[in-house]
């Protein structure tokens, strides 16, 4: 090297001293950056899955209660039907034992009866 390079460098050597003793300390720690497991967007997204989840289950549990009720309707309309059917059929068998023609007949014997015992 010549001589001017090796002034040049000790200069350069030196002025780097001299910012060096300028500036102070800074002493620069490096920050951990966690990284996350779930990002934000994937746990918006999971969110919004469990909603929707949690909303089909409550639909499914109101709509298995409403049929169940709406079975207890039928079964006690049925129940009603059957108990009318054998009252109507009752009272049928009672319509076809006072038509018949000979208690008809009987009737105003049984009556003419009374009035002549009467008087």
């Amino acid at each position: 090297m010549s001589t001017q390079h090796a002034r040049n460098f000790q200069n350069h050597e030196t002025w780097k001293e001299h910012q060096q003793t300028k500036q102070p300390n800074i002493v620069r720690k490096r920050v951990a950056v966690q990284k996350r497991w779930i990002t934000r967007g994937e746990k918006f997204l999971y969110s919004l899955f469990a909603f929707g989840l949690l909303l089909g289950l409550a639909y499914m549990v109101y709509f298995s209660s409403h049929i169940d009720q709406l079975n207890r309707n039928i079964q006690t309309m049925n129940t009603e039907i059957s108990q009318q059917t054998s009252l109507n059929q009752n009272l049928s068998y009672e319509v076809k034992e006072l038509s018949q023609p000979d208690r008809i007949m009987l009737m105003p014997k049984n009556t003419a009866w009374k009035f002549k015992m009467l008087k």
